[in-house]
């Protein structure tokens, strides 16, 4: 301890001098420690500000970029379709945008809750499969294609990490089922897969979607011949007259004579295409266009039209009727028999099978067969609509196929053929039906003369007496002058003709002093309306018939005329 006193006092002498000279030391001392914090303070500054700005920047490059689809569904945006509207511009058809869930399962935290959550929005929600899609690891994956605004805002409201929304078009049908069948339906991805729709991307839509020309703004409306008005008041009626007259379907077209528009088309059953649930349900089917019947009686317009034209038979020629036909194993009689000779108007009025199978006998069977097939009954029909079903017949026509296809069995074709074929009798020209509109100029340009001028004059006045004496009765609207044909037709059950089920038809043609509309009615299983009242076309189909006429002949621009009222005059033919 005394060794080390004089190295302490030598100590105590330093710092006694360094104090005399005090200012110095404090200000080094501050200088060298505060250096170096300041130093510490700008470095650490500079990471966060680093860390924060490389975040921010990461955050904007992932805001900017479109979810990793590897591994998912294809998620681009829906492209756009054009508008459908009708002949007076009255949409059909139209785009509307609409949000779809979708989940990146990368970032999904918790599967089970994510569902829980979700299943209190979107009850309807698969678990298991949805439990697979967030399992999956992948990038992309749709959830749910097409919500609605509220359910949108319920998801988001949940705060689920992980998912998000993708804004699309899906298509918006103003008008529900009135136009379905015609209109059609779009898929998931707003593609056409029915009906004009399906016609629209078949004309060159899916081109331009696919090289992203498919633009809304440049897209033109679709214009229809259909009429919506009319429309309205067809479907109204067929599906009216179906629960009226207990039938299993019903149908109607409004067919314009003198250019080949459709005004009008329904069938019923059919479907809501904004909610197509039930679309592919087996007895949804466009029953006017793709459905096939034996038409009845109808086909004894074709048959009595056809003999006047083959010039071997006159509205003056007479046929035995007062006893049946025997051929082979079948027997031909006449529904209401009246056991004598009838005249050529006489056959058409009563519909005698007997009658208009000795018509096709003064023909033959070739010249039977041409005739049909010149007026298109027998050809696939050539017009926009996707769905129309080709014409059955026999592959080789003898004397009985002949005979039975006089009065509307042995051959199937569609109504609306039918009402082409009733339309060519009512102008003298074949001109195959459009659902876009067409002028009679343009008509004319692709209409086939058919049947003489002199044939047209004899079936209007046939049309007109058999309203006026016949089976058209029920038919006739006050003012209109309507004429027409009616159809009763057994249906085949098991390979065999089947008395308690029917396949009705009514055509009906109006004004006939220059007809300008075919309507045709059908309704398939009709029962009576009331116990003791008759299941006959006449009685359904018919009344069908004259309901529509009496509502939509003014929106179609006829004018009622009360100065001669189905006067039907005897033409000439000599």
């Amino acid at each position: 301890m005394i060794g080390r006193l004089p190295r302490i006092g030598n100590l105590l002498k330093r710092r006694k001098k360094v104090a005399e000279d005090g200012s110095i030391v404090v200000d080094a001392a501050r200088k060298a420690t505060g250096g170096k914090a300041k130093t510490r303070i700008v470095m650490t500054m500079a990471v966060f500000f680093t860390i924060y700005t490389t975040i921010a920047g990461r955050l904007v490059y992932l805001g900017l970029q479109n979810p990793d689809m590897s591994g998912g569904p294809q998620s681009r945006v829906t492209a756009s379709r054009p508008d459908i509207v009708d002949r007076n511009g009255e949409v059909l058809a139209t785009d509307i945008k609409t949000a779809s869930l979708f989940a990146e399962p990368r970032r999904i935290v918790d599967a089970d809750e994510a569902i829980e959550r979700l299943s209190t929005v979107l009850p309807e929600i698969d678990y298991e499969q949805t439990y697979h899609k967030l399992k999956s690891g992948a990038g992309f994956v749709w959830l749910q294609r097409q919500l609605t605004p509220k359910q949108q805002a319920d998801i988001m409201a949940l705060g689920i990490p992980g998912l998000g929304f993708r804004t699309e078009k899906r298509r918006f049908y103003p008008s529900g089922e009135t136009s379905s069948y015609i209109v059609g339906l779009t898929n998931i991805d707003n593609q056409g897969i029915s009906g004009m729709e399906k016609y629209i991307d078949d004309q060159g839509l899916t081109d331009l979607q696919a090289s992203g020309l498919a633009i809304a703004r440049d897209l033109k409306p679709v214009k229809l011949s259909i009429d919506l008005r009319v429309q309205h008041v067809v479907r109204d009626e067929v599906a009216t007259g179906m629960e009226r007259f207990h039938a299993i379907a019903a149908g109607a077209v409004v067919l314009n004579i003198k250019t080949g528009e459709v005004l009008a088309m329904a069938s019923v059953p059919d479907f809501d295409p904004n909610n197509p649930y039930n679309a592919q349900d087996k007895d949804r089917l466009n029953r006017m266009s793709a459905g096939l019947y034996e038409m009845g009686s109808t086909f004894k317009s074709f048959t009595t039209g056809m003999a006047l034209d083959s010039g071997k038979v006159t509205l003056e020629s007479r046929f035995d009727a007062s006893r049946p036909i025997r051929i082979g194993r079948q027997t031909i009689h006449d529904f209401h028999s009246k056991g004598r000779v009838l005249s050529v108007p006489e056959v058409f009025i009563y519909s005698s099978n007997i009658g208009s199978a000795k018509e096709a006998e003064a023909v033959g069977i070739e010249g039977h067969r041409e005739f049909l097939h010149r007026l298109g009954v027998l050809e696939k029909m050539q017009t926009e609509l996707p769905e129309v079903a080709r014409p059955t017949e026999p592959r080789v026509w003898k004397q009985v196929n002949s005979i039975t296809i006089a009065f509307g069995h042995g051959v199937s074709t569609t109504p609306l053929q039918t009402a082409v074929g009733c339309a060519a009798l009512m102008s003298g020209y074949l001109i195959e039906p459009t659902f876009l509109p067409r002028t009679a100029e343009q008509a004319m340009e692709v209409a086939k003369r058919v049947v003489k001028e002199k044939t047209v004059e004899g079936m209007r006045y046939l049309y007109a007496l058999n309203a006026e004496k016949g089976s058209g009765k029920n038919a006739r609207v006050p003012g209109y002058r309507v004429g027409g044909k009616t159809g009763t037709a057994e249906k085949v059950v098991n390979g065999r003709y089947s008395k308690e089920k029917n396949f009705n038809a009514f055509v009906a043609a109006f004004p006939m002093d220059d007809p300008q509309y075919i309507v045709l009615t059908i309704a398939d299983e009709p029962k009576p309306e009331k116990p003791g009242m008759g299941n006959t076309a006449a009685s359904n189909a018919g009344i069908m018939a004259a309901n529509i006429i009496r509502r939509a002949a003014s929106m179609l621009g006829v004018k009622p005329d009360f100065s001669h009222e189905n006067g039907a005059t005897l033409v000439s033919y000599q």
